[in-house]
């Protein structure tokens, strides 16, 4: 599923007072990593991650987001904002527009 540029909107504002439960050093998107992000998004369903000093700050957002299975909601300075409903009892309703 993709997410629509409101919802993604709608997402982060939900994040903004979030503090990041990840935070990703020099050794990049590590299988470590992965599994500290999928938890976290098993336990809460929206994150966020920091990333320290990436090369490039948008692919290692998209290969995180990929590795985890959820969705990239932002990405703000060195932040990334990750989402994945919870597979039994999702918390988060995302918005939806009427005829869609």
């Amino acid at each position: 599923m993709e997410l629509s540029g409101f919802q993604r909107r709608y997402l982060r504002q939900r994040a903004h007072p979030l503090r990041p439960v990840v935070h990703v050093g020099g050794a990049g998107v590590s299988r470590e990593v992965v599994n500290a992000v999928d938890r976290a998004l098993l336990d809460h369903e929206l994150v966020k991650v920091r990333l320290h000093e990436p090369q490039d700050k948008r692919a290692m957002a998209r290969e995180l987001a990929e590795s985890a299975s959820a969705q990239l909601a932002g990405l703000v300075g060195h932040t990334v904002i990750l989402y994945r409903a919870h597979p039994e009892e999702p918390r988060i309703e995302l918005p939806t527009r009427p005829g869609a």
